[in-house]
């Protein structure tokens, strides 16, 4: 058995900055992670993180109020103004360590727009923010010492006493099960995104850390808000980041019309992205789409200017869709792309489990309420990754491990037992394609009361089906069948969660649009659903939304 203070699940931006945080305070840390640091999906997050620096004339609080309109008024202000008085010194900070952030003509660093924001205060590394971020969080966790397992897979959280005090987990390489005792654990796995196919995340984006605290007895809040992103590439779901709407592109019907126009006609393509993902689809579904797509144009910004702020994203065009965007326009759809719920945790990170925490996407700290605005995922991930690494480890300096021992793991070891004994049937693939399209198709970027019925009834059809799936690889080394078969299991809990808070919204806010209830209602749900884990299903409960400041009035861009 294994020892440390500060356990972090996930090698993300989250995970590492409450890493280095902790190491900083001086007790024992270590992070877990099922993929190499700089492979987590923190690379994904291209177009830049935001800010509001008081030198630029900027201020936090209207950084918070775009923040607060983005969310539809479902955000709890209390979060979102730390988020947001916090955001100038984290990006300064990324900054010293030696982050290479574009600079303007004079030397200073460069900000861009973005959407849902009146104000371009979002500082950015060309189109590839998260991945310049994550090396350089990588190599400072390095010299500071903090010790990560590699390829390990956290399989289950241990609570004693309705305490959090370690985790079981597997080494991929070998097979090995350990148990790990910790004084404290972050949750810092990232989102759930291949519960939905296609997606914009990772193939490691299985919501395996919603599923470890939902187990353990924590909640889930705001499930029912799931981002669909506006510029994704049709069957791949690969993200053609917001940056090229930043820089100016223009979005266009099969008439050639400038669309948004007419339904944004200030913010235009820079509205909150579930305001486009809307308009887009609206344009699709009344017959002025190409193929289910529109056409994201950015040939008037010229080869130079492409190359320079928009270089990835040229080349994912030219990959993935056979379109140079230099010389046309791309076919994008929305996409499935961040899960604005998740684990109910604090400020500091702390959920309703004594000695868990989670920051970063798989926590909902309620900063993005019904929708997420462009940029403030990175921003999310540093300033809560800071704070519960702190927070997390000023706590074990004055606790003690919890008594635990090796018969920890053997709940998890007589899963896997029964997992590679299932007899010949069908396999995880078959399971999780039918779960994400389903779920794809039945709460999309429109839902309405049947729609989810079915996404609830696919899913408890899910979770039967996935208790018998055939692991047909029964060896220890590098066993990725049986790694993704467990994290089915993972997946399944989590679209649940999300169908059924979706049923329970009787109305339509923020990424939760219903095409039977259409109206916004504050009067009955300016509150959060949460779900907790019941016997053999769930319990659904509500909590009010936080008003500081800025009281919920029509969104309009």
């Amino acid at each position: 058995m294994i020892d440390h203070d500060v356990l972090i699940i996930g090698a993300g931006l989250a995970g590492l900055r409450a890493a280095l945080c902790a190491k900083e305070q001086g007790v024992d840390v270590a992070v877990v992670t099922k993929v190499h640091p700089v492979r987590s999906h923190s690379n994904a997050a291209q177009g830049g993180i935001n800010a509001a620096l008081t030198d630029r004339g900027d201020d936090w609080r209207d950084h918070a109020y775009d923040t607060i309109k983005g969310s539809d008024f479902l955000g709890d202000q209390d979060a979102i103004e730390v988020m947001c008085r916090e955001a100038g010194d984290e990006v300064i900070s990324m900054e010293n360590m030696g982050a290479i952030f574009n600079r303007d003509e004079n030397g200073n660093l460069g900000t861009r727009n973005f959407g849902g924001q009146r104000e371009a205060r979002t500082f950015f590394v060309a189109d590839f923010t998260g991945q310049a971020l994550l090396h350089v969080l990588y190599e400072q966790i390095v010299k500071a010492g903090a010790f990560v397992y590699e390829e390990w897979f956290v399989l289950s959280l241990i609570v004693r006493d309705g305490k959090c005090g370690g985790v079981v987990m597997m080494d991929i390489k070998t097979g090995k099960i350990e148990v790990v005792r910790a004084k404290a654990v972050i949750l810092a796995t990232g989102g759930l995104g291949r519960v939905f196919e296609p997606s914009t995340n990772a193939l490691i984006c299985t919501g395996d850390g919603m599923s470890l605290a939902y187990r353990a007895g924590a909640e889930l809040m705001d499930m029912e808000m799931v981002q669909y992103h506006p510029t994704t590439l049709k069957g791949s779901g690969v993200l053609l980041s917001e940056a090229a709407r930043g820089e100016g592109a223009y979005l266009l019907n099969s008439e050639n019309e400038r669309f948004m126009l007419k339904y944004a006609p200030e913010f235009k393509e820079l509205a909150s992205r579930d305001v486009v993902s809307r308009c887009e689809q609206t344009e699709i579904d009344e017959g002025r789409g190409i193929d289910g797509c529109v056409l994201l144009d950015v040939r008037h910004l010229g080869e130079k200017y492409i190359n320079e702020r928009l270089s990835q994203i040229r080349e994912l065009g030219i990959d993935f869709a056979n379109v140079d965007m230099v010389k046309e326009p791309v076919p994008v759809m929305p996409g499935m792309h961040y899960a604005m719920g998740g684990v109910k945790a604090d400020i500091d990170g702390k959920t309703a489990v004594p000695g868990l925490y989670a920051a970063g996407e798989v926590a909902c700290i309620s900063v993005h309420g019904g929708n997420r605005l462009g940029a403030n995922s990175l921003l999310d991930t540093l300033v809560f990754g800071r704070r519960s690494g702190i927070h997390a480890a000023e706590m074990v300096k004055s606790v003690k491990h919890l008594s635990i021992d090796d018969s920890a793991a053997q709940d998890d070891i007589n899963h896997i037992n029964q997992l590679l004994s299932n007899e010949k049937n069908e396999s995880f693939g078959q399971v999780r394609l039918d779960m994400g399209t389903g779920m794809k198709n039945h709460l999309g970027v429109y839902r309405d009361q049947i729609s989810m019925e079915k996404a609830l009834e696919l899913v408890k059809d899910v979770k039967e089906r996935a208790k018998s799936i055939y692991v047909a690889d029964k060896t220890k080394t590098f066993n990725t069948n049986l790694m993704f078969s467990i994290e089915l299991g993972f997946m399944t809990e989590c679209a649940e969660a999300i169908a059924a808070s979706a049923i329970q919204r009787q109305e339509s806010r923020g990424a939760h649009t219903r095409t039977d209830m259409p109206d916004r209602d504050d009067e009955n749900w300016l509150k959060h659903i949460l779900v907790t884990k019941a016997e053999e299903s769930h319990e659904i409960s509500f909590l009010d939304v936080i008003i500081t400041d800025w009281e919920p009035v029509i969104r309009q861009y």
